[in-house]
């Protein structure tokens, strides 16, 4: 009587793992350093959502009657400043989690949690026809 054999041969295995092996070698470099990418979309996004609040707010202010120092955003009153959020608070109308502001002046530096070299700026309105300037986010 003959033994049927069934399974894989020591030496189709090793093939195997070597040909894994090299495809996981050409396969690593293109997703090592997707986290840089992912950081920048991050606060590139962060940006777009301090442009659209920044919108929205003046939006508000002016369908309000455009007077007085605050605006009202789903109950809640925010500073403005010639009409246009303040610095200071243009994170929490943003709803910027995951990022840390630091004001000085008239200019917010918002930055990226994890990465600190990530960041942007926000310099409120110098009058009431100039929109506030969000700048370029670099990282």
């Amino acid at each position: 009587m003959r033994n049927i054999q069934s399974g894989f041969t020591l030496i189709e295995l090793v093939m195997v793992i070597v040909i894994l092996g090299i495809l996981a070698a050409f396969a690593l470099p293109k997703f090592a350093d997707l986290s840089g990418d992912a950081e920048l979309a991050t606060i590139q996004a962060a940006a777009g959502a301090v442009r659209s609040a920044t919108g929205i707010a003046r939006a508000a202010y002016l369908a309000g009657g455009s007077s007085g120092a605050t605006v009202t955003l789903e109950g809640t009153a925010y500073a403005v400043t010639n009409g246009y959020p303040d610095a200071d608070i243009i994170g929490a109308i943003a709803s910027l989690d995951g990022f840390t502001s630091s004001v000085s002046g008239a200019v917010a530096t918002i930055t990226l949690d994890s990465n600190t070299s990530c960041s942007f700026t926000y310099t409120e309105a110098a009058n009431a026809t100039t929109p506030p300037v969000v700048s370029t986010p670099s990282c």
